[in-house]
């Protein structure tokens, strides 16, 4: 195991160096964190221009501020006097946040009483120092939330504290690490969720916390230089978000962060990503020893057909060796399932398709569909083959909508049948560290989910999401299809299976949150979620209803949800 895994970093520090050695004198920086409010009035900028980004792809979270900033700019400039003034408010936020790429350094905000030299020079900063070879910033991070189920007299909480560090080597490096303690008591749901898969939703390895809590550190960090003016280099240990909507079919982040490799590619109408990821197989953490380890190769290249039109490509593959990472999955730009299919068929490929548009100046449509494994006389003659795995999105986007200033709504299906993302092994399938790396969900299911996000006023916003889910579950002993730990060997049949076969689950869930910011990245939260569970397979499995208030106090990082 040891050598196995001191193999694979040999191949990520060759790559590393070989990316130092070329490296050329264009500046870069760090990344936008994900279900920030920044990266949301990025998307709504792009949806409100009608044209798509050339500097990025707005598939691939998250977003580089280099390439970001430029862009708002541009969009500030040409809708300036048409634009809100929470939309003012918000690109003045990430002007103060990334100074470094703004053209105009009039447009970054400076504290009206900072303290001595580098404490509190910038509204959004601790901490900044600024020389012509280094820039580096710190933030403290804070959550500390506190609830209450209507069913459960014990309270529920998330005590999170930590430090976010960033910035510039010599205009050239970009760096960025995040350190945090934790504790946390989630609802009796998500305590029962952990308990089955044993894993913290998003988080890696955990103790228990008083019995019914757990008790975990949680840690990301790159680097990240340009190889050439088109090419981008990030190499840390993080998670990647590929898709426009609420969930994805291709890789999501609501499993645990990887140490992972990761090139950027923009040129003329082009994005291309490539993403080469260590995983963790599942395991059970009755003590402690080495994880059993495999790997992931993941490509995305998509093309802007017109200034508002995007379509592209997905291929991934899972795979596992005794001793090393498999040379022929390194090609950046080879079909996977053709090297797959050369080595005997072993592994777990994925092949998708994905299309963007904007609309009309207020709407945006987006869409993935991903193929597990596909015959197509059997997927025309609808036999219900168990092999033909497949899981699809739809959704649509509504900014401004009504007329009413900032109110944007977002409506999304998802459907996945039985036995996607599985494979015939346990190791090789689309997780990690007992998560999966698509929708929570697993698969054999449809889910339908609606987004209303207002934000009346530049510091106050409103959130609200509505979810219902039909899921197909097994009963005892019989593989249906839901659970993608499982081999797919164990199915109980060949033909004739269906979404939702098994026994049925429903769950109907609503979040309400309304967030104030006191100062910039310090929000207070007041929050509700009611959650509603029914079917059949409850019958068996009774599961009391979640009704939770809860508030919050959180400085510079996103808020803790639990959306399954």
């Amino acid at each position: 195991m040891l050598r196995r895994t001191f193999f694979f970093s040999k191949h990520y520090v060759c790559l590393l160096v070989i990316g130092c050695i070329t490296l050329q004198a264009i500046a870069q920086s760090t990344y936008l964190p994900m279900h920030s409010a920044a990266e949301e009035e990025i998307n709504r900028l792009e949806i409100l221009s009608g044209k798509l980004p050339s500097s990025f792809s707005s598939f691939v979270k998250p977003y580089s501020a280099a390439a970001v900033v430029p862009f708002v700019q541009q969009i500030d400039s040409q809708m300036g006097g048409s634009l809100s003034e929470v939309d003012r408010y918000l690109i003045s936020q990430l002007y103060t946040d990334y100074p470094e790429w703004v053209s105009d350094s009039t447009l970054s905000r400076v504290s009206r009483h900072p303290l001595w030299k580098h404490f509190y020079t910038s509204p959004s900063y601790l901490f900044q120092y600024k020389s012509p070879d280094f820039y580096f910033t710190i933030n403290p991070v804070l959550l500390l939330q506190a609830g209450k189920e209507a069913h459960d007299g014990d309270l529920l909480f998330v005590n999170t504290r930590g430090l976010e560090m960033k910035g510039r080597l010599a205009g050239k490096i970009g760096f960025y690490t995040f350190l945090s303690d934790n504790q946390e008591r989630p609802p009796l749901y998500v305590q029962q969720w952990i308990q089955q898969y044993h894993a913290v939703p998003g988080m890696g390895y955990y103790k228990i916390y008083q019995q019914n809590g757990v008790d975990y550190l949680h840690a990301t960090g790159y680097i990240s230089f340009p190889v050439t003016k088109y090419i981008e280099v990030n190499f840390g240990y993080g998670k990647t978000f590929l898709g426009e909507g609420f969930r994805s079919m291709f890789l999501s982040d609501f499993s645990n962060d990887y140490p992972y490799l990761k090139l950027n590619t923009n040129v003329w109408r082009l994005h291309y990503v490539n993403l080469f990821a260590e995983l963790t197989s599942q395991f059970l953490p009755d003590s402690d020893y080495l994880r059993p380890k495999k790997y992931m190769a993941l490509h995305d290249l998509s093309m802007d057909i017109t200034k508002w039109l995007n379509v592209g490509v997905f291929e991934s593959v899972i795979f596992s060796r005794a001793d090393h990472f498999d040379f022929a999955y390194l090609n950046p730009v080879i079909f996977y399932r053709s090297v797959e299919q050369q080595l005997g068929s072993p592994d777990k490929a994925h092949v998708g398709f994905h299309a963007t548009a904007n609309v009309a100046h207020r709407w945006q449509f987006y869409g993935q569909f991903l193929f597990d494994e596909l015959k197509v006389k059997h997927f025309f003659s609808h036999d219900g083959w168990w092999g033909n795995k497949w899981a699809a999105q739809i959704g649509g986007k509504y900014v401004n909508a009504f007329g009413i200033s900032h109110l944007d709504l977002q409506g999304e299906i998802n459907i996945v049948r039985p036995y996607t993302y599985t494979h015939r092994d346990t190791i090789t399938n689309y997780t990690h560290y007992n998560q999966p790396l698509a929708d929570p969900l697993g698969a054999n299911f449809r889910e339908w989910i609606g987004i209303a996000r207002y934000h009346p006023i530049p510091r106050l916003s409103f959130y609200g999401q509505l979810m219902y889910v039909e899921q197909g579950r097994d009963t005892a002993g019989v593989n249906w299809g839901s659970n993608i730990f499982k081999t797919y060997t164990t199915r109980e049949q060949e033909y004739g299976n269906r979404i939702g076969q098994g026994l049925l689950a429903k769950i109907a869930s609503l979040q309400f949150r309304v967030s104030y910011e006191i100062k910039d990245h310090f929000f207070v939260d007041f929050s509700y979620l009611y959650r509603k569970t029914g079917g059949t397979y409850f019958n068996y499995s009774p599961q009391p209803s979640t009704r939770m208030w809860s508030i919050a106090l959180r400085w510079n990082i996103a808020p803790r949800t639990y959306d399954f």
